[in-house]
């Protein structure tokens, strides 16, 4: 069995401990090691290796716990061990330590922004290497702003470009005679109704998106983003056959739905400031934009008989939100094929996903719908 390499390495001396090759090291051998070799850990890392030595009532400590806690890798199983020990956690909160840097204060306040833990803010505190940064959602939203502002520059309009009869004529966005083009499902997010759409969007997605990815990864925010966004498309397509759809409100909703449903699953423990009054403001901001999406689905189209964007893709992404987005957001570091909800709420997504598909290729044809001519 190999350590992870230095400073780790010199804790390969663990192997002399379990010299019969059990699997497991005894919690008093256990402490031995903690005390010749802690000074070369993160102060947070230390302690957390001292709870897990007090949690454990069988006198024994898991070796392979050991090695993926200093691969920075935390099973259920550790968790649950430390959560359950009797030796409190924290000798002194992350919040109360002083002399920090203005990068390590802000690494400080995401963490109090999304986890509930302090378990899991001191991990993140002492994990996080900005290696790499949160590169997707700082991506996304400069190609957004970027096509935005070129489509603003050919049509001659930034504020409700969506009512130019040009519009619909852009091969990015969702429309449904054109819903054979399977990109279309994706690319609509790179087209705006206006100024006033783009910009709530990104503002929710840069304030939550990019402190959530800087916690979770890339890879799992990206994965409820682009998630919302598929449901979105799809959810028009079933819900609202005869209109298209623009906007990246569908992954947006879906990442603030998922952040502040875990903050009221986790009330007591989120330790973020002015938590109600926040999440009144975003309330706000959310309906606000979803009222003006209803108002414009249903104001007089300026390219009848199509009528304007629908409002159907702010519902499927906060579905999406609530029941994926919430999973990966409530298990910080931890497998999701572990978890029995993930799987649950995946099969009922991927089952949408497969219905919807054959919905768009026979009900169209089967309930013998009129559907606005091709831009």
């Amino acid at each position: 069995q190999n350590l992870p390499p230095s400073p780790e390495q010199s804790w390969g001396q663990c192997q002399e401990f379990d010299p019969d090759n059990t699997g497991y090291i005894s919690t008093e051998k256990f402490r031995s090691l903690l005390q010749r070799h802690g000074s070369e850990l993160d102060p947070h890392k230390l302690e957390v290796l001292l709870a897990l030595a007090d949690s454990n009532s069988e006198g024994r400590i898991c070796y392979q716990d050991f090695v993926n806690l200093m691969s920075n890798k935390r099973s259920n199983s550790f968790r649950q061990a430390i959560l359950q020990g009797n030796r409190r956690l924290c000798s002194k909160a992350l919040l109360e330590e002083t002399g920090l840097s203005l990068s390590q204060r802000l690494i400080r306040h995401v963490a109090y922004e999304t986890l509930p833990r302090e378990i899991d803010r001191k991990w993140y505190y002492d994990s996080y290497t900005c290696c790499p940064p949160p590169w997707f959602m700082i991506t996304i939203t400069i190609v957004e702003v970027a096509f935005f502002l070129y489509n603003g520059v050919v049509l001659d309009r930034f504020v409700l470009q969506v009512t130019h009869p040009l519009y619909l004529k852009n091969a990015l966005l969702y429309h449904p005679q054109l819903r054979a083009q399977a990109w279309r499902y994706l690319t609509y997010i790179f087209m705006h109704a206006g100024i006033e759409h783009l910009g709530l969007n990104v503002v929710l997605q840069l304030l939550v998106g990019v402190p959530l990815e800087m916690v979770h990864g890339a890879a799992r925010i990206s994965f409820v983003y682009v998630a919302g966004v598929v449901a979105g498309s799809l959810a028009v397509s079933v819900a609202d056959m005869t209109a298209p759809v623009v906007g990246s409100s569908g992954g947006v909703y879906a990442l603030v739905s998922a952040h502040l449903a875990n903050i009221v699953m986790n009330w007591s423990g989120m330790k973020c400031q002015f938590k109600l009054l926040r999440m009144a403001v975003a309330l706000i901001c959310m309906s606000f934009e979803f009222g003006r999406a209803v108002w414009l689905r249903f104001h007089p189209s300026a390219y009848p008989p199509c009528p304007h964007p629908s409002f159907m893709a702010h519902l499927g992404g906060v579905m999406v939100g609530i029941t994926l987005g919430v999973i990966i957001l409530r298990n910080y570091e931890q497998r999701l094929q572990d978890q029995t909800l993930w799987w649950i709420f995946l099969s009922i997504y991927l089952i949408f996903v497969v219905f919807a598909i054959f919905w768009n290729i026979f009900a169209y044809s089967l309930l013998d719908l009129k559907l606005p001519p091709p831009p």
